[in-house]
């Protein structure tokens, strides 16, 4: 069933005991956090949209999580879910986020100018980069629990404020729904095409309905700026390119973000922001600048030394293999990406890969000429 529906009124019939899910088998960030005390609490309250409780927590009700990989287990279904169900969500911030507390402060900072280096790292072993954010849009739900009506505005706007770009940013528009047979595989080639939600996680939320109506893919004609319509968030941005100018992909993203944005704002629909969560976005886990800036770069050596996982978490960076979340690396080649999103800003967080990238080349390079490597094991950033 790719959508449970949880906005059912006769469900206040029952006490909360009878209501209250079952999550004793269960791995993620929201069973740990919702105690029946706090079901109890906010069980009949919703936002002033009408997502409820249940709505939050129906993804990680449906999916307990991996034995590994802590899941988050909830999404928000617009702006003032992270309000109404605070004494749910802010425990699950502090826990996701490294002990992110509700008082704190997030900082951003998108002027790329403040990144020190990044055009040098070694592109014989640096083979891509990028850096992707999304962006939720002021006065509209979002993904899971948005109307056909409300995504469509969204799309509209989107090819309006798109379609305004020029110079490198000058691109054409693909909706989903009217994509030609080779307009599509030229966008699988190129890494390009999202594919319809399978993940248990997005269909759970309900990000999936009405597939695929009012989705779409947006790129530059150089394909190093590309921007995803409607799919887990309102916008997904994404500046990209091959070989190591770590810098020059942050100015586009910089640039490019905020030429969007500008035309949004002109419609009086900016982006979702507060200064405590920094950029509002559908999953908890990308709250803050949304920013994965991430390079696939070939370790071979020294992702076999023993030391490879505490360099990582020194560093504060993280590692995937290069088909995305859930896939193991081939050939030694790693996506390195900072681990953070909230408490740091952008430029904190790209500057975290380049050096760190550049210390575990470095290393490689030591490796590959056999010396020892101890000495250089970074203090905890």
């Amino acid at each position: 069933m790719p959508f449970g529906n949880t906005h059912n009124n006769y469900k206040l019939k029952f006490s909360a005991e009878d209501e209250y899910p079952d999550l004793s088998k269960h791995n993620n960030h929201m069973a740990k956090a919702l105690t029946l005390d706090i079901y109890k609490k906010l069980r009949d309250k919703q936002t002033p949209s009408g997502f409820t409780l249940d709505d939050v927590i129906q993804t990680g009700v449906d999916n307990p999580g991996h034995p590994f990989i802590m899941t988050v287990g909830c999404v928000a279904g617009d702006e003032e879910t992270y309000e109404v169900f605070k004494d749910l969500l802010d425990p699950v911030i502090q826990d996701r986020h490294g002990g992110y507390k509700p008082t704190d402060k997030h900082k951003t900072d998108l002027n790329f100018e403040n990144l020190k280096g990044g055009d040098d790292l070694d592109p014989k072993y640096v083979l891509s980069s990028r850096v992707r954010t999304g962006r939720s849009i002021i006065g509209y739900t979002l993904p899971p629990h948005c109307s056909r009506g409300e995504r469509r505005a969204i799309e509209k706007m989107s090819i309006e404020a798109l379609n305004s770009l020029d110079g490198e940013f000058k691109g054409k528009y693909y909706p989903l729904k009217d994509m030609s047979d080779k307009e599509q595989q030229q966008l699988i080639d190129d890494h390009f095409l999202f594919d319809k939600p399978v993940s248990p996680l997005l269909l759970a939320s309900g990000m999936a309905r009405d597939w695929p109506d009012a989705r779409g893919i947006w790129h530059n004609d150089n394909k190093t700026f590309l921007v995803w319509v409607n799919e887990e968030d309102h916008l997904r941005v994404i500046a990209m390119e091959k070989g190591g100018n770590m810098k020059e992909v942050f100015r586009r993203f910089c640039v490019g973000l905020q030429k969007i944005e500008a035309v949004f704002k002109k419609h009086n629909h900016g982006f979702m922001w507060n200064e405590h969560l920094g950029y509002v976005l559908t999953c908890p886990s990308n709250l803050g600048t949304g920013l994965r800036g991430g390079v696939h770069v070939k370790l071979p050596n020294l992702s076999k030394h023993a030391k490879f996982e505490e360099v990582l978490t020194r560093l504060r960076l993280q590692k995937r293999g290069t088909g995305g979340v859930d896939t193991a690396a081939e050939g030694g080649v790693f996506d390195i990406s900072n681990a953070d999103r909230l408490g740091f800003s952008e430029v904190e967080q790209v500057q975290m890969v380049v050096d760190g990238v550049k210390l575990m080349i470095e290393m490689e390079k030591k490796l590959e000429k056999g010396g020892s490597i101890d000495d250089m094991v970074p203090a905890q950033k």
